[in-house]
Parts: structure tokens; sequence; C-alpha cells
């Protein structure tokens, strides 16, 4: 008795929200998902869910993750992930899927729908009619078996929210670490605010699209957080006038020299990123790890394990072994 209390207790407070929220994979307390484990001990169902990210309380809302991982997922698989049926999608609105490494501080985005987030366009109705995801996972995500998955969302219309919901994970996989957007964060306490859309899809989307390149490990540690430039806009072209070549004398053939017969000259700087090309891989000179080219410019030494050492696998890749 008492547990049919319990649930139609859950049952009318999650039917006065009526928000969003994700269902699949279990979200950390949720009460949406009977398939989902109970809380931590001293913790209880999150009866708010569905609502948006208080302004004060901290990205994911529950910082105590569940004691083994809700789901096991292999770099590159495909991935599907729901949300509850009969819901408000609040006129769509930009939605991001991240991962984090490091305990919910640093999100790495892996996939997003900007603009009309549970919808199918722009339209009148206010009803959800998206209510599932479905993605491939980088093919170089490292391996943990405490990630943290992660649904952010910015409404379109009303009050300007942002709901989140995260998801304890096991990932199996090679990389060493994982290059993508830092995951978007408005209308939280000490972020920027976007407005109401009022029929502009493209409303915040510099948020999304100036978003910082980061870089973390499987460890949890950041390499590198990089701001890049706005993208150029090519200079006008102006057309010079015809004019009649001049002939010119043939020139003396001059010898050229070979770079590769002399492998003590340095090689040339890529020329769009600096002095080396950006994802490529080193073994440091004299210590046993490795560094990565992060826009140019090698990253301080990763350390190899215990007992370890780098080597090359490619002109361009490296492995810590035996």
């Amino acid at each position: 008795m008492l547990f049919k209390i319990s649930a139609i207790v859950v049952a009318l407070v999650a039917s006065a929200s009526a928000q969003m929220a994700m269902v699949e994979p279990c979200t950390r307390y949720t009460p949406h998902n009977p398939k989902c484990p109970a809380p931590p001990a001293g913790k209880t169902f999150d009866l708010s869910q569905k609502n948006p990210l208080g302004k004060s309380e901290p990205l994911c809302k529950h910082t105590t993750p569940y004691a083994t991982p809700v789901a096991t997922w292999a770099a590159g698989q495909s991935i599907t992930t729901r949300f509850e049926a009969g819901e408000t999608a609040r006129g769509g609105g930009h939605i991001q899927f991240s991962l984090s490494y490091d305990g919910g501080k640093t999100f790495v985005v892996i996939h997003e729908v900007l603009g009309h987030a549970f919808l199918n366009g722009p339209t009148t109705s206010n009803e959800a009619t998206i209510l599932s995801y479905t993605f491939d996972l980088p093919r170089d995500i490292p391996a943990s078996d405490k990630a943290i998955f992660a649904w952010t969302w910015v409404n379109a219309v009303g009050s300007r929210d942002f709901y989140m919901n995260c998801a304890d994970v096991a990932i199996r996989g090679y990389s060493k670490s994982l290059t993508g957007k830092q995951m978007t964060v408005v209308n939280h306490d000490g972020y920027p605010t976007i407005p109401e859309f009022n029929g502009n899809y493209d409303t915040g989307l510099e948020h999304y699209r100036d978003a910082p390149t980061v870089f973390v490990a499987g460890d949890g540690s950041v390499l590198g957080r990089v701001k890049l430039p706005p993208t150029p806009q090519a200079p006008a072209v102006s057309v010079p006038p015809v004019v009649k070549p001049t002939p010119v004398e043939k020139p003396t053939p001059t010898k050229v020299v070979n770079a590769l017969a002399h492998p003590s000259s340095p090689p040339p700087p890529n020329p769009t990123s600096g002095g080396c090309i950006h994802g490529t891989q080193a073994c440091a000179s004299h210590t046993p790890g490795y560094r990565i080219c992060i826009w140019g410019v090698y990253s301080d030494v990763i350390p190899c394990g215990a007992n370890t050492k780098c080597r090359y696998t490619g002109p361009d890749s490296v492995v810590c072994g035996w």
C-alpha cells in the first residue's frame, strides 16, 4: 500500500511540472523510469526532475553519482536517448548531448540539435513530437567507468530557463583523449542569457558556434582549452587589368637540395596551425611520456603509466606500452 501511494504522489507531482526530462539512459534519482535504480543511500527520488535547473543549483543538479553505471557504451556505438511522452516542448529550442570525464566540471559536446528541439520544425503546437534522438558516439573517446552523460536544453518560448539531466555511464574505448566543443551553459547563474526566440530560431546560436574547443583525457584531466577565432570572411577580389606580358630571359637552373636528405633540419611548420599539425602525437624526448599537438603547439608532457614507455605506432600516433 505504501508503494502504491508513493507511486501516485510521484505521478501527480511530475504531471504538475509537465516540462521535459530524459528517461533513457536513467538519469540521477529519476522517478520516471521503473527500470532505473533507486537513489544512493541518503538520497531521495527527484520529483522535480522535469523542471529547469535552479539558478543556484550545480550542473547536473545532483552531484552524488549512482554506485554503478546505468549503461555501458562502446566507442562508435549508436545510442538512443528517450524522453517522456505528452510533455511541453516550449516552442523547441537548442539541445546538446555531452560527456564529462572529470566528475561534471568539463563537458564535451558529442551531439546537438539547434533550433527546433523536440519538434519537426516551426509549429504552433506546444506538444513534443520528437521524443527520442539516435546518434553515434565518437570513435575516439577514452574509456572510463565514471563518465557522465548529460542532456541540456534551452527553451525557445517562455521564462529563460536551462534544463539539464545527467546519467552515470561506462565507456569502452581505446583513445587517450576526446576533443570537441565545450558544452554551452546559459540562462543560469553566472552565465549569459539567451532571450526568447520570438520566431527567430537562430537566437543565441553564437553561444554554441563560438564555444571553446576542449581536450580531455580519460582520467579526467583537461589537456587544453582553445577559444577559436571567428571564421574570417573572404576578402573582395579585384580583377587586375589585362596587360601584355614582357618577355623575360630564361633563368639559370639552380641546384635543389632535398630537405628529407638532411634529418637534422627541422620540418617546415604547418602553414595553417603553427609548428605542428593539430591532433598529431609525439613521444617526449627525455621522459617516458608523450605530447599532443593542439592547434600548432605541443601540449605539456603527458606521462605514460608505470613501467611503460612511449613508442610510435605510425608517423603521427603513439602508444604507451612495454
